[in-house]
């Protein structure tokens, strides 16, 4: 049995290794806080949240359908609690399991056999609920998911499982076959079904039929010599019934893993709704270059605030290059995070923070971010700067993502300006897509100059009062980011 609701036809590799400078990502998009909210306190969740955010989506098709999955949870919260809730109780159930650290066959039918029985119980709770719901689901995945549980989980089945179950426990003894080889050692063990009239009438203790061997209760070798004999009969059974129950074991973890990343989207979902913000499913593209969104906004802000924030549109149609500039302290990191976040959480599979928002899958979303100088003194900042950006050039293809938030401003204007303008140029001609938010006014004013038709210009709005909008508008590069407005709020008029 295969969930298959994170993908139509492959199962997620929980166990992947993390893409290069996931941490960095992690850091500079303060993803932790989108993480907490997902989790709800639950480790697992997180874990499985952070996962399936940085495995991210390539095919629109995978993504829809996804997000159509998403769409049936929305409806039915419920649904989906309860299968995750099943898949964590059939797992914590199995675990309690005695005999788990002894490898006999005796012992190794005993614990298949234990765990089978709750997994039937599990099973037939799971079944009953996507029956319930069953006519509610839209999406595939969950369509799929329970026309797979009628089909394979019908109640003759259970029967046929129940009935075989009570056989295994051999409460009647176990009848086995063999044949004697060389030395007159005992070979060829076949476990044997026990005649059904007979069955009973061991059980009645009116079983005369046969010779008996009674084995002294102070026997210890006659004990562990019918033991051995026993194990022989069973080891196949014994085998076969273990690989069943490790089949299912399987499917339970990985149905935990593929309904705790939907019930992860709930949690976050929920508290995005508490703070008033809206949510839209996005429309992901393989066509180059597009970046498109009405109202985007950082979701973790909001998490971390509680209240309502300012989006802002992007229109950057086929321009690869978006170039943000404007007032300090006028939105433009928080718009840097916001476009980074809607785009891992598109290529998720899931909603964006967002009126709406449509762009064109990549195969990597990077970050250079300032950090704050080494302390260790082994490097100077600029040196650190350039180390990081060699890092992500590395790891760049043609349809990778890149966020600059104030690259090379370690150094002069000038000096900073020429560095970032032949390593953004670089990327560009590679058909890297480039995110930038400066205060480098030579870098902005010449990119401007040259490519202002092959750039999306955005600058940070500013009142005449010096007051914050957090909006941005298109338009020129100014040669000031409104220092003194700073100045002011710290040392006073």
């Amino acid at each position: 049995m295969k969930a298959h609701l994170l993908y139509p036809d492959a199962d997620l590799d929980a166990g992947r290794m993390r893409p290069p400078l996931a941490d960095e990502l992690v850091t500079d998009l303060e993803l932790g806080l989108l993480l907490y909210a997902m989790a709800a306190g639950d480790a697992f969740l997180r874990g499985t949240a952070e996962t399936v955010l940085l495995a991210a989506l390539t095919d629109p098709d995978t993504i829809a359908y996804r997000q159509a999955v998403i769409a049936d949870c929305l409806r039915a919260p419920d649904a989906v609690r309860t299968l995750y809730a099943l898949a964590v109780e059939a797992l914590d159930r199995e675990r309690r399991l005695f005999g788990g650290f002894l490898h006999s066959p005796g012992t190794v039918l005993q614990r298949a056999v234990m765990s089978l029985e709750l997994f039937v119980d599990v099973l037939r709770r799971l079944r009953a609920t996507t029956r319930q719901h069953a006519d509610g689901f839209r999406s595939a995945g969950l369509t799929a998911f329970s026309r797979m549980l009628e089909d394979e989980l019908g109640d003759d089945y259970f029967r046929l499982v129940g009935d075989h179950l009570d056989r295994l426990r051999f409460r009647g003894g176990v009848l086995v076959s063999a044949r004697l080889g060389p030395g007159n050692r005992g070979e060829g063990y076949v476990l044997r079904s026990p005649h059904e009239e007979r069955r009973w009438l061991s059980r009645l203790g009116l079983d005369r039929t046969g010779l008996t061997m009674r084995i002294s209760d102070r026997d210890e070798a006659g004990a562990r010599a019918v033991s051995e004999l026993r194990d022989q009969g069973v080891s196949l059974v014994a085998r076969a019934l273990g690989n069943s129950a490790q089949h299912i074991l399987d499917f339970f973890r990985q149905l935990r893993v593929e309904t705790g990343f939907y019930v992860a989207c709930l949690n976050v979902h929920e508290a995005l709704s508490r703070t008033g913000q809206p949510v839209c499913f996005p429309t992901p593209t393989s066509a180059a270059g597009v970046l498109t969104g009405g109202g985007v906004y950082d979701p973790c802000l909001a998490l971390a605030t509680g209240g309502p924030l300012v989006g802002n549109d992007v229109e950057a149609g086929g321009r690869r290059l978006v170039v943000v500039t404007g007032a300090n302290q006028g939105g433009k990191s928080t718009f840097l995070r916001s476009v980074g976040l809607a785009q891992l959480m598109m290529q998720a599979g899931m909603f964006v923070p967002a009126k709406s928002f449509h762009s064109s899958v990549c195969d990597g979303v990077f970050t250079h971010f300032k950090q704050e100088e080494d302390t260790a003194m082994v490097s100077g900042k600029l040196d650190e700067e350039l180390r990081r950006m060699s890092d992500v050039v590395d790891r760049l293809t043609p349809t990778s993502m890149v966020l600059c938030n104030e690259s090379f401003a370690a150094t002069n204007e000038r000096e900073g300006s020429e560095i970032a303008r032949q390593v953004v140029r670089a990327m560009l001609e590679s058909g890297v897509r480039v995110v930038l938010v400066t205060h480098l006014y030579d870098l902005a004013q010449w990119w401007y100059r040259q490519d202002g038709d092959q750039a999306l210009f955005l600058r940070a709005q500013r009142q005449e009062d010096g007051a914050r909008t957090y909006l941005l508008a298109e338009g020129e590069p100014l040669p000031t980011s409104f220092g003194p407005d700073l100045y002011e709020q710290v040392f006073g008029a």
